[in-house]
């Protein structure tokens, strides 16, 4: 169910992050000719053939080193090595087979995991060098010449990756199963709220932030439905993540984002809003996921009145203006208290995440909504939505067509995305609204 990660590791200065920038695409890893240049792993989504994983690149591995960068460094890549379904070992065919080779090819043989040698810098046109083929002696297969700077051998490179990938798992079930993160800075109370929806211990709860490392899936069927609870470790801030087993915790937590329908967005009602809430927030929104902002510990809040909900919903209101969609629900993991309403709460933002409504009905609420309110207009020239229709779904993804995008106000797209949310209740989701220029349109007034 969650995306297969693939590692890209080796000695220093055999060429990773070259290689990692040229499969993923893009230059995301720096690349330097001195080694050790890439100390934390790095990830980017990766697709081939139709299947798609998660590309990690980690820093030089020196097995034996004392030093402590180089040891952080090696911790990194042990790290990947662990997540990781599949290994690809980059070695430097003019360097031939090194002892460091050989030490790095041994660890990943204790790993028992699956490892694609690649033998990196075969940049010359024609036959082979005489060094390509002492890599069969490391005992890995079939080694993959491949020129990172060129490109040449990376689809085989791929090909033997994906041949090696599990097999992606069959999830009928999962049309009807609502896949649910439980996001939120450290100790806002996840685990406890995972435990108390279980009915039982299933997730460690301490005090002491930083206590769950890793995203643990919680199935639950009650008279709701079906749902797939995901615990994980809590966001920090960057800056804050010092530690290298809490940046692989962030990682996972982003990852159970990325593959969830609906996030439950955990405060802590004793502290109130911070930046971290909104740094939080602001992942699960741009993913596009479902969103409810789950106040909790609300029975550790002292001196409450009969005004002191309303007011603290008020100011958070204006604290997440920028997703002002999401819903709000004021608990108490410890004691249950309205832990019960999450249920329909989610099933009920799950459906207006997939949604998908009628190009018809569509046209007939935008024809409403111009006519209601101009749109704008600019130097005689005057903005013309020819026609709307829905894109895709989670979230609910609208396509204008237009005259010109440049008229095409941001203000004015906030108030069609207000109309469409009232007209069709997309109260619990995002929706994106992408404006396209028709070829060939009259700019006419």
């Amino acid at each position: 169910m969650s995306t297969p990660v693939v590692a890209v590791v080796g000695r220093p200065n055999v060429g990773k992050s070259t290689l990692f920038n040229k499969l993923i695409g893009r230059r995301l890893s720096i690349v330097e000719d001195t080694p050790g240049v890439t100390r934390d792993r790095i990830y980017a989504p990766c697709e081939w053939s139709g299947r798609k994983f998660l590309l990690v690149d980690t820093g030089g591995l020196e097995p034996h080193s004392n030093d402590p960068i180089l040891s952080q460094m090696r911790r990194q890549a042990q790290l990947a090595m662990e997540a990781a379904s599949v290994i690809i070992l980059v070695t430097d065919v003019r360097d031939g087979v090194t002892a460091t080779d050989m030490e790095v090819t041994q660890m990943l043989q204790k790993s028992g995991k699956p490892v694609v040698l690649c033998v990196n810098k075969c940049d010359s046109i024609g036959a082979l060098p005489a060094e390509y083929y002492e890599f069969y002696n490391l005992g890995l297969g079939d080694p993959i010449p491949v020129s990172s700077v060129h490109g040449t051998g990376t689809g085989d490179l791929l090909d033997a990756v994906l041949a090696n990938l599990p097999l992606p798992e069959t999830e009928q079930e999962d049309e009807d199963t609502v896949k649910v993160a439980v996001v939120g800075k450290p100790n806002v109370g996840k685990s406890s709220l995972i435990n108390r929806i279980a009915g039982e211990e299933r997730v460690i709860v301490s005090d002491v932030a930083g206590t769950t490392r890793d995203a643990t899936d919680i199935p639950i069927h009650n008279q709701y439905g079906d749902f797939l609870f995901i615990d994980t470790a809590g966001m920090r801030r960057k800056s804050r993540v010092l530690d290298k087993i809490e940046q692989y915790s962030v990682l996972r937590a982003q990852m159970a984002v990325d593959r969830s329908d609906v996030c439950c967005i955990l405060l802590d009602a004793t502290v109130g809003f911070t930046e971290q809430d909104s740094k939080v927030a602001g992942y699960a929104h741009e993913q596009g996921k479902g969103c409810i902002i789950v106040v909790n510990k609300w029975d550790a809040v002292e001196d409450k009145t009969g005004k002191t909900m309303q007011e603290m919903l008020d100011k958070l209101k204006k604290d997440f203006s920028f997703m002002s969609y999401a819903p709000f629900l004021f608990i108490s993991a410890k004691t249950g208290q309205r832990v019960d309403k999450l249920f329909p709460l989610i099933q009920d933002v799950a459906k207006q995440n997939s949604v998908r409504i009628n190009t018809g009905v569509l046209n007939e609420l935008l024809a409403a909504a111009t006519n209601r309110v101009q749109p704008p207009s600019d130097k005689g020239k005057r903005l013309k939505i020819y026609y709307m229709t829905q894109a895709s779904t989670k979230p609910p993804t609208f396509v204008a067509f237009v005259n010109r995008k440049e008229l095409f106000h941001f203000s004015y797209q906030r108030y069609l995305e207000n109309q469409i949310r009232e007209a069709f209740g997309l109260m619990g989701t995002p929706i994106r609204l992408v404006v396209r220029q028709r070829s060939g349109a009259s700019s006419d007034v």
